[in-house]
């Protein structure tokens, strides 16, 4: 099956875009990247230096020279790849509720994206590769091949993210859930929209493995479009 080098996910808060991610680009072979990943990291380092998530100019300058190494998972049952920060290991700080109610406080500050979206870039044009996030299609890689967009209701979304919260041990309601999720729909309002060629999945009542059973008959049909894809942001 001819594939497209480079397929992007797009969604809100709890689609479910890093599990789909990560099936789908084990399907293929290709590197799995979640750039929230990145946004998640920065905003561990903000907290971790007492910075306000809403001073801009400081953020800026340390998205600017923060060191963030991200790694393939040592382990072959975990997911997430491995995140340090100047040498150290933050993997598991970076599902906390205080990074989850803050990153977008972070990430909303135009000259944070546009570092962020330029370090993403380098990564996606390597090829072979599935790359998560919430404005990848529409603004970090607009030339890739295949675009993805999932739509999913707040409830459903709400409840995936309580159940995946529960799992890790945290005692949390599914209102509390919900209310976060809006919140963070309200602030990500304009980076949570589908490209124009997007592929539009609305999964509330499919699973991860029949997501990518619906993208790769999609693939299968060469209903994608092969393109040149440049260095330029």
């Amino acid at each position: 099956m001819n594939t497209p080098d480079i397929i992007t996910i797009d969604g809100p808060a709890g689609a479910g875009k890093s599990t789909l991610g990560a099936l789908l680009a084990h399907r293929l072979g290709y590197l799995y990247f979640d750039t929230g990943i990145m946004y998640r990291a920065l905003t561990f380092a903000v907290l971790d230096r007492k910075l306000e998530p809403q001073d801009s100019t400081a953020i800026t300058e340390l998205a600017r020279t923060l060191d963030i190494c991200i790694r393939p998972s040592a382990s072959p049952d975990e997911r997430h790849p491995t995140v340090l920060i100047a040498g150290r290991d933050i993997t598991h700080d970076l599902r906390r509720l205080r990074i989850e109610r803050n990153v977008s406080h972070v990430a909303c500050h135009q000259p944070v994206r546009a570092i962020m979206r330029s370090r993403q870039r380098e990564i996606g044009l390597r090829g072979k590769i599935v790359m998560v996030g919430r404005d990848i299609g529409n603004v970090v890689m607009p030339d890739a091949p295949l675009k993805i967009y999932l739509e999913t209701s707040l409830e459903e979304r709400a409840r995936r993210r309580t159940d995946e919260l529960r799992a890790d041990g945290r005692a949390i309601q599914i209102g509390d859930v919900a209310s976060d999720v809006e919140r963070r729909d309200s602030l990500d309002r304009h980076v949570t929209i589908p490209a124009p060629d997007a592929l539009i999945i609305n999964n509330d009542d499919l699973s991860p493995e029949e997501e990518v059973e619906v993208i790769l008959a999609h693939v299968a049909q060469n209903q994608w479009r092969p393109s040149v894809v440049s260095g330029r942001l």
